[in-house]
C-alpha cells in the first residue's frame, strides 16, 4: 500500500492544529470552524478508503500463513539506544487499527460538524477547533502505532489535548479543577504504564507490537521464569500496562476524573467519552492480547476490575440528576463491559469470542454513545441546563432529538434490532462460556443499564407535560441542521451497524468467527432489558411520588450512590489529611526548620562573629601595631610559662 494516504491521515489534523492554533485569531470564527470540519472530512474520506481497501482489496498480506492481515505501511527510525531498543514512528494496519480508522474519524467529524452550531458565538471558537484537531491527530497516531513506545508518545498527547479540551472554559473554576483532575489521575496511571513498557521491553528486547504478538511464547521464554513477589515478571508487566489502561478508560479506582470531565463542552464529552480517549485502555489490552493470553492471572485481574467497575458505575448512574453525568457513568460501565469481554476471552472458546465481542461493542458503543452525548448537547442547548429537573415533556418540542435519543437508549439497552443488542449479546455469551457467574453478573448490569437509560429518557421527554412559555421560560426547539444532521446519521448507524458480520474481520488469531445468536442468552438478555425498561416506565413515565418514596426508604444508599460512594471524599482525605498533613507537612517542617535552620544558623553565627571582630580591621596602623605588640607579649608570656 502506498504511504501517501496514511501519511495524510495523520498530517491533515496536525496541519489543521497548527493552522488554527497559530493563525486562527486572524480568521473569522466560522471560517476556522469550517476549515477544521473540512479537514476532518478529508481525514474521514481517506480513513474510510484505507480501511475499506484493507478489508476488501482481495489482496491480503498473510502473516505466518494465517488470515490475520498485519501490514506496516511505513516505519521510520526515530531514536536508537541499542541494537534492539529502537523507537520507530510508523503506521500499522491490522483488523483493530483499521476498525479504529472508521470509528475515530466518524465520531470526530460528527463532533466537528455539530460544534459549528453548538459552539457558535463562544469565545475561543478557533482555539476550540485547533484542540479538536490535535486530539484527533493524537488518537489516530495512537491506534496506528507500530510499537508500544510510539503508542505511549501519542498516549501522552491524547492526555494533553484532553486536558486542553476539558478545561476549554478556563474562566470557570470547576472546569479548571476538572482538567487538572483528569490530567493528574491519568498521569499517575501512565507512570505504571511506562514502568510496564520498560519491564516488557527489557526482557523481550523489542518495542515492536508485531515482534511481541506474533511470537508471544518467545517473549515469555525470554523472561526465563523470572519472578517477583510470587508472580512472574510477565504478569507484573502486563498488570502495570493494564493500570495505564485503567487510568485512560476510567476503571475503578481510577475512574474519578471522568464524571468531572463533563465540565468541558458537550461535543468534547461525545468525542472523549464515546469512541476515542476512554477506549484507549481497551485498545491497549487488545493490542497486546496474545501476551495476556499467556498469563491468566493478568486476564483474571482485567475481568474482576471490569465487573466491579461495570456494576458500580451502573448503580451510581441510577441516582444522578445531571444528564451528562448519567452518560458519563454509563460510559464507565460500558467500557468495563469491553474489559470483561477481553478478560474472559480464551483461544479455545470459539477463536477468542470475547476478543471479537469486545471490539464489536467498542464499535457499536462509539456510535450510540456519541449519539446520546450529542443528543444531550441538543437538550442543554435548548433548555440551558444540564439537570433533568429543568426538563420534562420535551418530546413535543424537540421531535428529532426525541426520536434519535430514543434510538440511542434502545441501542445501549440491547433491544433488537439496534446495534447494542448484537454486541452485548456476544459479550454475555463469551462470559457464560468461561463461567456462569460472569454471565449472570453482566446480565444484571445490562438490566440496570436499561433501567437508568430509560429513567433518563422518561424524565427528560415524558414525566410531565410542561408549558415552558407559560412558566416564563424559553420555549425549547430542535437544534439547527448542523446539530440535527449528526444526530440523524448516528441514529441510522446505531440502527444498522449491529448487522455487520464483525467476526469475519476482527479476530485476534486470524480465524473468522461468524457471529451467531445464542438464542437462550439473547432471549434472556432482552427480557432483562425489557424488565429494566418496564420498571423505569412505571416509575418515571408519568409524574408521581414513587421515586421519592423509594429514595426515602433507603436514603443512606441513595445518598451514597448519588455522591459516587464518596470516592472523591476518600481521595481528598488520603491526599490532604494523610499525604499532605501527615507526611508532606512534617517533611516540609523538618526541611524548613532543621535543614534550612541549620544552614541559616551557621550563616547567622558567621555574620554575628564578623560584626563582632570587624573592628580589628579598622585601617588604623597605630592600632595594628598595638595589637601586634600585645600579641607578641602574650606569646612571650606563654612561652616563658611553658619553659619554666
Amino acid at each position: 500500500m502506498d504511504a501517501t494516504i496514511p501519511v495524510l491521515i495523520l498530517a491533515i489534523p496536525l496541519f489543521m492544529f497548527l493552522l488554527l492554533g497559530l493563525g486562527g485569531v486572524k480568521m473569522r470564527p466560522l471560517t476556522a470552524g469550517v476549515l477544521g470540519t473540512l479537514g476532518m472530512g478529508a481525514v474521514l474520506v481517506l480513513s474510510y478508503y484505507t480501511a475499506f481497501n484493507y478489508y476488501f482489496s482481495g489482496n491480503p498480506l498473510f502473516v505466518d500463513g494465517t488470515d490475520r492481515l498485519q501490514y506496516i505501511v511505513f516505519n521510520t527510525t526515530w531514536l536508537q539506544f541499542t541494537d534492539y531498543l529502537v523507537i520507530k514512528l510508523g503506521f500499522l494496519l491490522d483488523p483493530i487499527s483499521a476498525m479504529m480508522l472508521i470509528v475515530i474519524p466518524t465520531i470526530s467529524f460528527m463532533v466537528h460538524l455539530y460544534s459549528l452550531g453548538y459552539m457558535h458565538g463562544e469565545k475561543g471558537f478557533q482555539r476550540y477547533y485547533a484542540f479538536l484537531s490535535l486530539f484527533s491527530f493524537s488518537m489516530l497516531g495512537l491506534v496506528v502505532a507500530t510499537n508500544i513506545f510510539q503508542m505511549y508518545i501519542f498516549w501522552e498527547l491524547v492526555g494533553a489535548s484532553s486536558f486542553l479540551l476539558i478545561g476549554f472554559f478556563y474562566t470557570l473554576p470547576s472546569a479548571v479543577a476538572a482538567c487538572k483532575k483528569a490530567f493528574i489521575v491519568t498521569r499517575f496511571a501512565d507512570l505504571f504504564f511506562l514502568i510496564g513498557i520498560l519491564v516488557l521491553s527489557f526482557y523481550s528486547e523489542t518495542f515492536d507490537f508485531l515482534s511481541m504478538t506474533q511470537h508471544p511464547e518467545a517473549v515469555l521464554e525470554s523472561m526465563h521464569g523470572a519472578m517477583f513477589m510470587g508472580a512472574s515478571v510477565m504478569t507484573w508487566a502486563l498488570v502495570l500496562i493494564f493500570i495505564g489502561g485503567m487510568g485512560k478508560s476510567a476503571m475503578m479506582p481510577l475512574h474519578i476524573w471522568l464524571p468531572d470531565a463533563m465540565e468541558g463542552p458537550t461535543p468534547v464529552s461525545a468525542l472523549i467519552h464515546a469512541a476515542t480517549m476512554v477506549v484507549a485502555g481497551v485498545y491497549l489490552v487488545a493490542r497486546l492480547f496474545p501476551l495476556y493470553l499467556l498469563e491468566e492471572a493478568a486476564l483474571m485481574i482485567v475481568t474482576v476490575v471490569g465487573c466491579v467497575t461495570a456494576f458500580y458505575a451502573a448503580v451510581v448512574a441510577c441516582t444522578q440528576i445531571d444528564i451528562k453525568r448519567v452518560l458519563a457513568f454509563s460510559t464507565i460501565s460500558q467500557i468495563a463491559f469491553m474489559m470483561v469481554s477481553l478478560g474472559v476471552a480464551r483461544p479455545e472458546i470459539h477463536h477468542g469470542l470475547g476478543y471479537m465481542a469486545s471490539m464489536f461493542h467498542l464499535f457499536t458503543h462509539a456510535m450510540f454513545k456519541g449519539l446520546l452525548f450529542l443528543g444531550a448537547g441538543a437538550l442543554i442547548h435548548a433548555v440551558h441546563s444540564n439537570n433533568y429537573t429543568q426538563m420534562g415533556g420535551l418530546r413535543k418540542y424537540m421531535p428529532i432529538t426525541h426520536i434519535t435519543f430514543l434510538v440511542g437508549c434502545l441501542a445501549i439497552a440491547g433491544i433488537p434490532p439496534f446495534a447494542g443488542f448484537f454486541s452485548k449479546d456476544e459479550i454475555v455469551s463469551a462470559a457464560f462460556e468461561l463461567h456462569w457467574f460472569w454471565g449472570v453478573w453482566l446480565l444484571m448490569v445490562a438490566g440496570m443499564t436499561a433501567f437508568y437509560m430509560f429513567r433518563l429518557y422518561f424524565l427528560v421527554f415524558w414525566w410531565e407535560d410542561r408549558d415552558y412559555k407559560a412558566e416564563g421560560l424559553h420555549t425549547p426547539h430542535d437544534s439547527p441542521w448542523t446539530m440535527s444532521l449528526p444526530l440523524i446519521i448516528l441514529a441510522v448507524i446505531s440502527t444498522v451497524c449491529g448487522w455487520i458480520d464483525f467476526g469475519k474481520y476482527v479476530t485476534f488469531d486470524g480465524q473468522e468467527y461468524n457471529i451467531h445468536m445464542n438464542t437462550p442468552i439473547a432471549i434472556t438478555s432482552v427480557c432483562v432489558a425489557l424488565i429494566g425498561i418496564g420498571i423505569a416506565a412505571k416509575l418515571y413515565m408519568k409524574k408521581n411520588d414513587n421515586p421519592r418514596a423509594m429514595a426515602d426508604s433507603a436514603r443512606w444508599l441513595w445518598e451514597a450512590a448519588h455522591h459516587r460512594f464518596y470516592f472523591d471524599e476518600m481521595y481528598l482525605f488520603i491526599t490532604r489529611r494523610i499525604i499532605f498533613d501527615g507526611i508532606c507537612k512534617p517533611i516540609a517542617w523538618f526541611d524548613r526548620h532543621i535543614i534550612d535552620g541549620t544552614m541559616n544558623g551557621l550563616a547567622l553565627i558567621t555574620n554575628k562573629a564578623s560584626v563582632a571582630i570587624k573592628g580589628f580591621q579598622s585601617g588604623k596602623v597605630q592600632m595594628y601595631i598595638w595589637w601586634y605588640l600585645i600579641g607578641v607579649l602574650v606569646l612571650a608570656a606563654v612561652t616563658a610559662v611553658c619553659v619554666l
